[in-house]
């Protein structure tokens, strides 16, 4: 047995001085040192020695073995540092710099306005875009038969969600946080809600089905359209500069009186007039109003105390003007080329 272990610890070595990589090192560990390599099936051969040749024997197998692990460990130290000096390479030598992602336009503005918001006390609040047709449609003062629910052409989904509500639609605006965040904080609040919505469109250039939103509200006691005029007026010169003027014109929108349409000084003209004001000078930017005592009570608020305004801005909109994009699909089509301009 003597001879039989001198021979694997000769063998040994002759294969563990050609050894050049990790994997070679593996096949030598598991031929040898394993609990099936070539060492331990030898040493099951003590059990059928004399007692003085199997203490001798052990310790020559334990001499062997420990020298053995001994000469392995090294020789797997020296060639790990040399794979990882190929992998490293020359230290000296400038690294090699890797490409960045590109943001997306609609990100982008959205980054801003949430900066613009938070800025001045606004909290950032998310809802479901699988909604129900409550928090979408009647808690905002449009209920069943509305006219203006002819407006929205709405993905309806016939199926429950895991609250077991049903008239589920994918929702249309990001107004259906307002109740949500209403009935999570109370009164007072300054809220803002980016996010997707959808709409069954036919596409073009200047419609698609899945584009995006920014809303906001604040409701308070005292809150009046001055307060809302003041924002709105803040908001322009921080997105379009300090020369930056605002137009409030009515519009009905059913979950706040009075409503108003919000233009802004177009930034591209400075008012003079172009091809994107359409000459007017003008660019149609925002919707807003005071909230309707209809959408306060559906969020458990008392009307008589408190009041609160509105607004919202299209983010996909806002995004097609200021990097003047003239298709709106050019958003969701996935091509490289279109996010590394930005």
């Amino acid at each position: 047995m003597k001879n039989k272990l001198n021979k694997i610890k000769e063998e040994f070595y002759q294969v563990i001085e050609k050894a050049r990589s990790e994997k070679e090192l593996q096949d030598i560990e598991l031929k040898f040192l394993s609990r099936k390599g070539l060492l331990s099936e030898t040493l099951k051969g003590l059990k059928d020695l004399g007692q003085e040749s199997k203490k001798e024997i052990g310790m020559l197998a334990n001499s062997i073995k420990k020298e053995l692990i001994g000469k392995f460990d090294n020789v797997k130290k020296v060639v790990k540092e040399k794979e990882t000096e190929k992998l490293v390479g020359d230290l000296s030598l400038p690294g090699k710099e890797f490409p960045q992602g590109h943001l997306n336009p609609i990100t982008l503005i959205q980054n801003e306005l949430e900066d613009i918001f938070t800025s001045l006390g606004f909290m950032v609040e998310d809802g479901p875009e699988l909604e129900s047709d409550y928090y979408n449609f009647t808690s905002l003062n449009v209920p069943p038969l509305h006219p203006a629910r002819d407006m929205q052409d709405t993905f309806y989904i016939d199926k429950k969600n895991d609250k077991g509500e049903n008239k589920l639609l994918l929702r249309t605006q990001t107004s259906s946080v307002q109740v949500r965040a209403l009935l999570k904080h109370g009164a007072p609040l300054k809220v803002v809600a980016p996010g997707r919505v959808f709409r069954n469109e036919a596409t073009d250039a200047r419609h698609e089905h899945t584009f995006y939103q920014f809303e906001g509200m604040m409701v308070g006691e005292n809150i009046n359209f001055s307060n809302l005029k003041k924002l709105l007026e803040i908001v322009g010169k921080k997105l379009f500069g300090e020369n930056t003027k605002l137009r409030m014109r009515p519009k009905f929108y059913p979950f706040v009186e009075p409503g108003n349409n919000g233009e802004y000084t177009c930034f591209l003209c400075k008012g003079e007039g172009c091809k994107v004001c359409k000459g007017s000078g003008w660019l149609e930017i925002v919707g807003a109003g005071l909230v309707h005592p209809d959408v306060l009570r559906a969020g458990g608020i008392d009307p008589e105390k408190y009041s609160g305004l509105a607004f919202g801005f299209g983010l996909t909109r806002l995004a097609m003007l200021k990097y003047n994009i003239n298709d709106v699909r050019l958003f969701n089509n996935g091509d490289i080329r279109f996010l590394e301009q930005f």
